[in-house]
């Protein structure tokens, strides 16, 4: 198969941004303010419409609530179209109040929970508003110590909050649910592993999907098996994709095991995820330290090369070699379209779609990263919690 085979599928992709990445993030020790970072929802969504005219790639903006909250979101709707993207999915926030300490649709106190779905409600007119698809829903609930709560009484208290969220949404919209194994709960996270995720989603019906973020797994954890089993479920909606060297480190996708996004997107193309609309691509990122624009242009530019090695792969040849049980024949193909570099390729695709071939350095060259560092002078910037 030639790079020309594969042009089509690849004008398919499409990956979400997260306006939080164009924010100041940090450490649990230290946030980092840099020069530039935006100061509204609508510069984050500039900064995500730079991404998108470089690269070709970044359609849509993901908003968090109440971090990206405005007084009239069809009017941010209508600003996100000028800049030349979407407004996509709406993140939920039950973890910056004080009064989720102790959970939020898993607190023992209906009052709490209630709290926490009227928030969601919040969320889901946010999305009638912006033309929203997708609410993702992710809880830092959970206990630190065994026997501070009854485990099993949170599961029913989760279930029945999501119901009741879910009875809300539009024909049209979804419910994604993320999982994460730790973190800020370390004895017991109520939603810790794709397996609880699924068994909630699965008992609220066909408009209730899990939300895979590649970072949230133990270490050697098999995602790419992850994968497979979802999307043979019929239960995977979206990817959170990024890097972890230890846990959730939010760091840029494909830095730390270019190998294992690889295999990821393989299982994606081979269970039919790629190139439609059941299956979000988004990023989850924080730049701490490096730029943030060029961090996504980054980020994205890795999502397309993987996308194209797996696309690449021969796949007749590895289904012979594996039918014959020839390992090292089938590791061999495999190993053979990782190792495709597509680069030259994608650079001189791209120019043929009037995209700078080389979007790092073209965005260097642009000049806008000195326009916002001017202009962004005064007022408070974006960050966590903002």
């Amino acid at each position: 198969m030639s790079f020309a085979d594969i042009t089509p599928e690849l004008a398919k992709q499409a990956i979400e941004l997260p306006s939080w990445a164009f924010g100041n993030s940090g450490t649990r020790f230290k946030v980092f303010g840099t020069p530039g970072t935006p100061r509204t929802v609508e510069e984050k969504i500039a900064d995500a419409a730079t991404v998108h005219r470089f690269t070709g790639l970044a359609p849509a903006v993901a908003l968090h609530i109440p971090w990206d909250t405005v007084d009239d979101y069809s009017a941010l709707r209508d600003y996100a179209a000028e800049q030349g993207v979407g407004l996509g999915t709406i993140n939920s926030n039950t973890f910056q109040d004080d009064t989720y300490k102790f959970g939020s649709l898993t607190h023992s106190d209906p009052a709490v929970r209630q709290q926490a779905i009227d928030h969601h409600f919040r969320c889901i007119d946010v999305m009638n508003a912006t033309g929203s698809r997708d609410l993702k829903i992710w809880l830092a609930d959970g206990t630190n110590y065994p026997g501070q709560a009854d485990i099993r009484s949170r599961q029913d208290w989760l279930h029945e909050s999501l119901e009741a969220i879910y009875a809300r949404l539009g024909d049209d919209q979804r419910m994604v649910l993320e999982y994460k194994f730790f973190e800020p709960a370390f004895y017991h996270t109520d939603v810790p592993d794709w397996g609880t995720s699924y068994a909630q989603v699965s008992a609220l019906g066909d408009k209730a999907k899990v939300c895979l973020d590649t970072g949230h797994h133990a270490p050697g954890t098999n995602i790419e098996f992850i994968v497979a089993q979802l999307l043979r479920l019929g239960k995977l909606g979206s990817f959170d994709f990024n890097s972890r060297f230890y846990a959730d480190d939010d760091l840029i996708v494909g830095a730390a095991d270019p190998f294992q996004l690889f295999r990821i997107i393989l299982e994606v193309v081979r269970g039919g995820g790629y190139g439609t609309s059941d299956v979000a691509f988004m990023l989850d990122q924080c730049h701490n330290i490096e730029d943030k624009i060029p961090g996504q242009i980054r980020s994205v530019l890795n999502v397309q090369e993987m996308t194209a090695r797996a696309l690449l792969l021969d796949r007749d040849a590895l289904a012979a070699a594996q039918n014959e049980h020839d390992v090292l024949k089938a590791n061999g193909i495999l190993m053979d379209a990782f190792y495709t570099d597509v680069r030259p390729d994608l650079a001189a695709w791209r120019e043929e779609r009037g995209l700078p071939a080389d979007p790092m350095a073209a965005y260097a060259e642009s000049g806008y990263q000195q326009k916002i560092e001017s202009e962004r002078v005064g007022g408070t910037q974006a960050g966590w919690g903002a």
